[in-house]
């Protein structure tokens, strides 16, 4: 019975030992047709968050990326690792998505990836924006990340997806300067108001209620009238400041006519400018065009959409116009310190004719005598200077201390001296077209550049009138049919805020 178990034994040592010995080990990179292991573990990488295991995927990422520092499959494994913090979501994931893709554009700034990953970090504060009553942290880090991937990137084919999104952004962030612009407007704190909408009218001229802003701006610069009509000040003071209101008041109402002709507050500012007694403008064809495109391309999420949108977090970006352009560089803001800082020059008339009221001192040079009186010597007396040098004290004989006076030459008339309203008989004074026999007045003469009644310049100027017709037919002003059957008829502006 040993026996036959040692047999056994022997035989499967046998049977081991020759399977170890004809074990054949096999060298991938050997293998001609075996594929790389830099590509093995990128594709594997790619397997794993194709099904959302993005630990996995990293992993493979990280040691293609530590263990082959030179494969050609580096840049795309940083881009691969920070897609997979993208794609994990979450506050912490996006995070960290950000950061790699920051990484990414600084080691590969000029790879067609880098507009890419320019874009994935927008879109990562785009998906964390809140409303325009929350933080606007997120919306301000969109605007600016948008802003860079346009102005770095311009020839990148992610541009106009860029654009589109910014002018979201915008608009997002222009219902928040509107809420603030109109909580002092309500509470008439003037100047705080007239600073917060100019600057937004300025810095967001496609925002929806573009024509609101403005409208309210000229609101305000009448309430400051009006308070100033209250107090008790300098009527000079007074009226000096109620005309810088007043202009800046007509300068809003303008703006809307020639920039929102189409646009509800249209027919509000044109009865505010009659009612100030200043001009009102007329829009030219193609800012009502321009206009009709804006308000043609922005969409209306109607009742049932906006009661969806008290439970979401992220705003309603719908009303955001499609067409133009954003605003990529902030102009000059302005606060409410300098709104009351311009008030007090205008009343003090500083700046009117370009510079201030303080007087100037005129410095009369010390030049040479004029050429009618001798030279002035140190050893004779002093003469009188309020003594005028004529005709009548020269023939009665008055004695000078220079012996050399009577021998001088006659003095020569000075070029620029004031003479009195005498005729003059100058040659070269322009005279009237008279004839100088009495007959019958002289024609005009005939100016150079003045076109001539001929049958070909009558020609030339109708071609040239038909060339240029196509261009200047935008710049002429529109038909007040134009404008008002292109008007929206709903109620705008205000409601918004209604629920706020």
């Amino acid at each position: 019975m040993f026996r036959r178990l040692y047999i056994a034994i022997f035989v499967a040592a046998l049977i081991v030992a020759a399977g170890c010995s004809n074990k054949k080990v096999s060298n991938p990179i050997a293998n001609v047709d075996s594929k790389q292991p830099d590509k093995v573990l990128f594709d594997r990488a790619m397997d794993a968050m194709k099904h959302n295991r993005f630990d996995v995927a990293r992993i493979s990422l990280q040691t293609l990326i530590n263990t082959y520092p030179d494969s050609e499959f580096i840049a795309r494994a940083k881009l691969a690792v920070a897609d997979s913090w993208y794609a994990e979501g979450g506050s912490t994931s996006l995070a960290q998505a950000e950061i790699e893709y920051k990484d990414f554009i600084t080691f590969f700034p000029n790879m067609p990836e880098a507009a890419e990953a320019q874009l994935k970090i927008a879109n990562i504060h785009y998906q964390q924006m809140e409303k325009a009553d929350r933080d606007p942290t997120h919306a301000l880090r969109a605007e600016e990340e948008y802003r860079q991937l346009i102005q770095q990137f311009p020839d990148s084919k992610l541009v106009p997806e860029a654009k589109q999104r910014l002018l979201e952004v915008q608009e997002v962030l222009a219902e928040r300067e509107f809420r603030v612009g109109h909580f002092y407007y309500v509470r008439m704190s003037y100047p705080a108001a007239i600073a917060r909408l100019k600057s937004l009218a300025d810095r967001y001229p496609l925002y929806s209620q573009a024509d609101e802003v403005l409208y309210l701006l000229g609101q305000s610069y009448e309430g400051e009238i009006a308070m100033l009509r209250a107090r008790r000040l300098n009527e000079d003071a007074k009226a000096r400041m109620i005309a810088d209101f007043t202009r800046g008041a007509a300068e809003a109402y303008s703006r809307i006519l020639t920039r929102y002709p189409v646009m509800d507050r249209a027919d509000d500012a044109k009865a505010r400018l009659v009612a100030l007694h200043q001009p009102v403008p007329r829009p030219t064809r193609a800012a009502v065009a321009q206009n009709k495109a804006e308000e043609a391309s922005r969409k209306d999420s109607g009742m049932f959409g906006r009661v969806l949108r008290n439970f979401e977090k992220h705003p309603d970006v719908a009303e955001a116009t499609k067409v133009g352009d954003p605003t990529l560089v902030d102009p000059q803001p302005m606060s409410a310190t300098d709104v009351v800082r311009e008030a007090a020059k205008a009343a003090m008339n500083v700046g009117a004719s370009g510079g201030s009221n303080a007087a100037s001192v005129e410095t009369v040079g010390t030049g040479a005598p004029p050429p009618n009186q001798p030279t002035p010597r140190s050893d004779a007396p002093a003469q009188p200077e309020t003594a005028p040098a004529d005709s009548s004290n020269a023939s009665a004989g008055t004695t000078s201390a220079n012996t050399d006076t009577n021998s001088s030459p006659a003095a020569q008339p000075d070029a620029n001296e004031l003479k009195p309203n005498v005729p003059s008989s100058d040659a070269s004074e322009l005279k009237p077209n008279v004839p100088t026999d009495g007959g019958q007045p002289l024609p005009p003469p005939t100016q150079v550049n003045e076109v001539q009644p001929s049958g070909n310049s009558a020609a030339a100027s109708s071609s040239g009138a038909s060339a240029s017709s196509s261009s200047s037919s935008d710049q002429e002003p529109a038909d007040d049919s134009t404008i008002s059957s292109s008007r929206h008829k709903k109620k705008k502006g205000l409601e918004k805020l209604n629920p706020f």
